[in-house]
């Protein structure tokens, strides 16, 4: 029996009595790919930065092959983004590699995660240099946790400052994981208005706060990119033939106020399923997709909303902590996973759980935590 032969009857057997026949139509469409054919580019604007990218913009983060990106590339995807510290550096050399020839016709972010006006320099020298580019489009701050953190830094903003006026950068912009909405009411309270965009963690499992928050700052002309969008993209028999991913973005894209998503796309394969949404609307099929996805990972999938380290008495890091985790588990990426977990100091690891006989860290939406972090010290520590 081949692929298509299989999907068809899997997704039959599964689905046609939910949908009919028409929803079962759709879905051996998407999820086959033979004769697959790249979608017209969309594109919208990323806030007052006036800059047009596409809604399935391009993840690097784990992408080990220029190739997967000249793919996209060619293909209308404007819009790279990419960061200082992954792959140690390599990551920047890649993408380097797969703008060769197309530096004019693709966007280019990057992030730094300095905490001094020194190291911004720093980092943004050898940014341009590992990228082989004069500029980048947008330098972001990268993972900030709060409105009192390095966005509101002065000597921080002197350095981008200089760095734009001498033409190494031309828009400012944050990351952040964890309290987003209070980071995203931030930028837009800020009366200088200092940053242009925010890539912000979006997805299915999300919470009002932080949809509302990015409405606020979409309407403040803030530019809105997605990241996370696949609520950590886990692997599981709990659908059958279908995989969560294009259901997860096209339930980000569904929301106007989000500029792109930017999912991270390993190989070809990523980027066929990812770059398929573009265009597509949000449907029945891709609800009852995502409610059955989000029951099989929620003993297990962190909202890195941070609410458990106040009931932690020795302030366990434990947001970050299962971030680490994500990325060892879902991300199959023991490089990043380990990268981040040694961002934490040792004093909140979570080899400081062991001082405790028993977890009274309590996670609203009622993960063990206990067993989160003993799993993180065989994997991280």
């Amino acid at each position: 029996m081949n692929r298509r032969e299989f999907l068809k009857i899997s997704v039959a057997g599964t689905t046609s009595a939910l949908l009919g026949w028409e929803g079962v139509a759709g879905a051996i469409q998407i999820a086959s790919s033979e004769s697959f054919v790249f979608p017209a580019p969309v594109y919208r604007t990323l806030g007052r930065t006036g800059l047009k990218i596409t809604m399935i913009s391009f993840g690097a983060m784990l992408t080990p092959e220029a190739e997967v990106m000249r793919v996209a590339f060619d293909h209308g995807v404007n819009y790279v983004d990419t960061a200082r510290r992954y792959m140690g550096g390599k990551n920047e050399e890649i993408v380097a590699r797969a703008l060769q020839g197309k530096r004019d016709k693709v966007y280019v972010a990057t992030k730094t995660a300095a905490k001094s006006k020194q190291d911004v320099f720093k980092d943004v020298e050898t940014s341009l240099k590992a990228l082989e580019t004069d500029y980048v489009d947008v330098i972001q701050l990268h993972n900030i946790t709060g409105k009192d953190d390095r966005m509101l830094s002065p000597e921080i903003r002197e350095a981008l400052v200089r760095l734009r006026e001498q033409g190494k950068v031309r828009f400012f912009g944050v990351t952040t994981h964890k309290n987003e909405a209070e980071v995203l009411h931030a930028l837009v309270d800020d009366k200088a208005r200092f940053f242009d965009t925010v890539l912000v963690k979006f997805n299915f499992k999300s919470d009002a706060a932080t949809t509302q928050a990015i409405a606020r700052a979409a309407q403040a002309n803030i530019g809105v990119i997605a990241m996370k969008t696949q609520a950590g993209g886990y692997e599981t028999d709990a659908l059958g033939p279908f995989s969560p991913h294009q259901a997860a973005l096209k339930w980000v894209l569904q929301n106007r106020h989000i500029t792109a998503a930017i999912p991270g796309m390993r190989d070809i394969s990523h980027l066929r399923e990812d770059i398929a949404v573009m265009g597509m609307k949000f449907g029945y099929l891709d609800h009852l997709i995502l409610k059955q996805y989000g029951a099989a990972v929620q003993p297990y999938y962190c909202h890195f909303c941070g609410k458990c380290e106040a009931t932690c008495p020795y302030d366990v890091e434990i947001s970050t902590i299962n971030r680490s985790l994500m990325y060892a588990e879902a991300y199959r990426s023991d490089a990043l996973a380990q990268s981040t977990y040694r961002q934490i100091p040792v004093s909140s690891s979570a080899s400081v759980c062991l001082s405790c006989s028993e977890c009274v860290a309590k996670c609203v939406n009622g993960l063990d935590i206990s067993v989160k972090m003993a799993r993180a010290r065989k994997l991280l520590a």
